[in-house]
């Protein structure tokens, strides 16, 4: 079994920027393709951003294109989402999530998840 531990979220105005990090607690982050998801209330947890085993490919929602950007630190065995001129409609929990393959869009294909970090942008 693999634990994410996600960290960096909180609150923070709009334009602002937050750093999300995600670790595998006990695993190596180069083992696994990674995605980054997100679900606001009443809504299904959607796509972010992936990043796969390599890290020689990223993928990112057209909703946040330009805007975050994902990354691998093998150093500190961490994958990274950085979220610049953060909007409104970005509030939501965001998660961190593990897949032994190849990194999907879809979240119901991942392996494993973390516990979710909040972020809310106010206005």
């Amino acid at each position: 079994q693999v634990q994410l531990v996600e960290s960096g979220g909180g609150l923070v105005q709009a334009g602002g920027s937050l750093r999300l990090s995600c670790a595998p607690s006990g695993r190596t982050v180069s083992s696994y393709g990674m995605g980054w998801f997100r679900q606001a209330p009443g809504k299904e947890r959607e796509f972010v951003a992936s990043i796969t085993r390599s890290g020689g490919m990223t993928y990112v929602a057209d909703s946040v294109k330009g805007r975050f950007t994902i990354s691998r630190d093998n150093a500190k065995n961490t994958v990274n989402l950085q979220m610049n001129s953060l909007k409104r409609e970005d509030t939501a929990v965001y998660y961190c999530a593990a897949d032994r393959d190849y990194p999907s869009f879809n979240y119901k294909l991942y392996d494993y998840w973390g516990q979710g970090t909040q972020v809310t942008v106010s206005s």
